[in-house]
């Protein structure tokens, strides 16, 4: 379509970062998060972090929006190719965050028992509210936390991907403070975090983000864009975030 013509043609002007979010920009919300998925698992190794973020943090609606525009912008079935590309029980967790989305999908949660056997039990589950409450009887029944459970008995991908799905449960925007933070600190920028985040978010909740973001580190996002980040990059970001909170 006209949109993809003139991708095109922004890609051979532009060039680096700056070229990375314009493009970003660019895409409807549901065929960019695609293509980030999409771009997760093509090539040499797979980036499981990306195929984390989007798959817990999304709704069942935009679930079902993103699994439409990569089948038809790559030809086959986001499930079928995180199968592909993942396995034991990160592929697991991944695929029961697909199928909730789906509809008709039954509505109780699936456990899910890390590879050692032990009950660190993540669930997957289309109801939010009923996820919080089983953390806190959890809670009582262990005596400690469901992400001290996680972490005392997992590891890797896996740990990653049980802790965004509590995580996301507890507090969204936390998280998502937590992810724009984690893309700019220490050394260098994760330029590829830091754009999807603020552009996946500009027109959903990042007002909500940069207040929280601001509780949790005591700077403003747009303070650490500003030391991170130059440019022509630098300005399209702030722009997009917009005033302080």
């Amino acid at each position: 379509g006209a949109w993809l013509d003139l991708t095109e043609t922004l890609k051979s002007e532009l060039s680096g970062k700056f070229e990375r979010l314009i493009v970003a920009l660019m895409y409807p919300p549901h065929r960019y998060e695609a293509k980030e998925l999409h771009d997760a698992m093509k090539g040499l190794g797979t980036k499981e972090g990306v195929i984390i973020e989007i798959l817990a943090s999304r709704t069942k609606t935009q679930l079902q929006e993103i699994m439409k525009a990569y089948e038809e912008d790559y030809g086959s079935s986001l499930e079928e190719d995180i199968q592909a590309d993942t396995s034991g029980y990160l592929e697991r967790i991944l695929v029961c965050l697909l199928q909730v989305s789906q509809p008709g999908s039954w509505a109780s949660p699936h456990l899910i028992q890390d590879a050692g056997g032990c009950h660190a039990e993540v669930l997957v589950s289309p109801k939010q509210s009923l996820l919080s409450t089983v953390f806190e009887e959890y809670e009582k029944i262990a005596n400690k936390s469901i992400e001290d459970s996680i972490k005392s008995e997992t590891h890797g991908s896996l740990e990653e991907a049980m802790l965004t799905v509590v995580k996301c449960t507890r507090n969204l925007h936390s998280y998502f403070a937590e992810r724009l933070h984690y893309a700019m600190k220490g050394a260098g920028t994760r330029d590829g975090t830091l754009i999807r985040n603020i552009v996946s978010r500009s027109e959903i909740d990042l007002n909500l983000i940069k207040c929280q973001f601001k509780k949790m580190y005591g700077q403003t996002l747009s303070s650490m864009i500003m030391g991170d980040t130059s440019g022509d990059y630098k300005n399209a970001l702030l722009s997009l975030v917009g005033s302080d909170p």
